[in-house]
């Protein structure tokens, strides 16, 4: 899965029709550095190559008339990462938005054990993205950005206290849904 194109930031800036200004420049510097990393977690929010790429355009585009502030931000990294997990979550607040999660058996021999049905990436991706968007949220930030709880909680805009109680209940779910599936494969031996 590739970032989006790096030239999208500059068509942004010429769509206003405004000169590079210090502002649009950074703002320029800021997606050419960041965007593999920030289209990742967008990705890994969404579970899909384009949802990803649309969050993180639409987030970046909010975000482009407020850049001054966002630059002064003690981390502007965290800052965006942020927005982009509010606007993830805000939009799956939409009933228009929701999507059904559809199973998809990985293929493979009927005698898999637990820790290979955990390690098939597959299987994981389906199961992450049947959490509630405030656990995949956190889960995400965790292990594939390993965030402590300390920067996870401003940006999910909770206490850490939370962080934990969403990670805990998020990894609970998934292990319950693990050994359903094991369950179910046992069952079809």
């Amino acid at each position: 899965m590739e970032p989006p194109h790096i030239g999208d930031a500059e068509r942004l800036v010429d769509m206003r029709g405004m000169e590079m200004t210090l502002e649009a420049a950074d703002f320029t510097a800021f997606v050419r550095t960041h965007s593999r990393s920030l289209y990742g977690t967008a990705y890994l929010l969404t579970g899909n190559p384009d949802a990803a790429e649309d969050l993180l355009q639409d987030t970046l585009a909010a975000l482009f008339p407020k850049w001054t502030r966002v630059a002064e931000a003690e981390r502007s990294v965290a800052y965006v990462r942020r927005a982009l997990a509010n606007r993830f979550i805000s939009a799956r607040r939409r009933p228009s938005a929701r999507d059904l999660a559809v199973w998809e058996l990985p293929d493979g021999p009927a005698d898999l054990d637990v820790a290979v049905l955990v390690a098939d990436r597959r299987l994981l991706w389906q199961l992450l993205l049947t959490l509630p968007e405030r656990q995949r949220a956190a889960l995400v930030l965790r292990y594939f950005h390993d965030l402590p709880d300390a920067e996870i909680a401003p940006a999910l805009g909770c206490r850490e206290v939370t962080v934990r109680s969403l990670i805990s209940r998020g990894l609970a779910t998934l292990r319950t849904r693990v050994s359903e599936t094991e369950r179910r494969g046992s069952e079809h031996r």
